[in-house]
């Protein structure tokens, strides 16, 4: 049976900070990547699953959310049916900022990870 998403949060390269909510048998993390002011990118782990493993199998939805006030982001992925499947997403998202070549946009990019490891099956061991 599917469970409840959980809550979590993490903060960007730039001090941002943002709310995650997330299906606690699927995701196991988020990546973020921007550029940072020197024009470099930069990618970091922006929220890692606590549980490290699931406890059941991923519902039949599975939804993630990313917010952050500070930035007016608000993005909600969700896939149906694809169980175990489903090992990555990335979503590409344009916030304001300087933006390269004067677009007075910044690209942030999430790398949602979902392969967290299956639960460790309970084996009797026969003596």
């Amino acid at each position: 049976m599917a469970r409840h998403n959980r809550e979590g949060v993490g903060t960007d390269q730039r001090g941002f900070d943002y709310s995650i909510s997330y299906q606690p048998d699927s995701l196991r993390q988020v990546k973020v990547t921007r550029l940072l002011p020197n024009g470099r990118q930069s990618t970091m782990t922006l929220f890692r699953n606590p549980a490290g493993r699931s406890e059941a199998p991923p519902g039949e939805q599975v939804r993630t959310r990313i917010t952050c006030q500070a930035q007016n982001l608000d993005v909600e992925v969700a896939f149906r049916g694809a169980g175990r499947e489903v090992r990555q997403l990335q979503v590409q998202v344009g916030v304001p900022g300087n933006g390269r070549h004067g677009s007075g946009e910044d690209l942030v990019v999430f790398t949602l990870d979902h392969d967290l490891p299956e639960p460790l099956s309970h084996r009797s061991v026969s003596q």
